[in-house]
């Protein structure tokens, strides 16, 4: 049930990003999407694939993302990083508006 309610947050800030929402029910290419929205290449996914280098860089996607989105430090990693479903609602239902940093 998390994960439908996930995909359908993630599906609205891929939209909101220029990226077809669909993208956001595939497992993997959900995670390049996001890598990408955080202004980073695709490849830097495999980091996830490291133990503890994951976490560091789920923390930097996640203020990444958030600055890209008009959001600050502390949002970011409270709200995308801790609780991601709560802070992707947020965005994607929200106000917020992409802009590359």
């Amino acid at each position: 049930m998390i994960y439908v309610i996930y995909a359908i947050t993630m599906w609205k800030v891929f939209a909101k990003a220029g990226y077809p929402g669909i993208l956001a029910l595939i497992p993997i290419v959900n995670w390049i999407i996001l890598v990408k929205i955080a202004g980073m290449s695709g490849w830097f996914v495999l980091l996830y694939l490291i133990p503890i280098v994951n976490i560091v860089f789920a923390i930097v996607v996640a203020v990444k993302e958030g600055a890209n989105f008009g959001k600050g430090g502390v949002f970011s990693f409270f709200l995308l990083w801790l609780f991601p479903v709560i802070g992707h609602l947020i965005i994607g239902f929200g106000s917020a508006q992409y802009r590359r940093v």
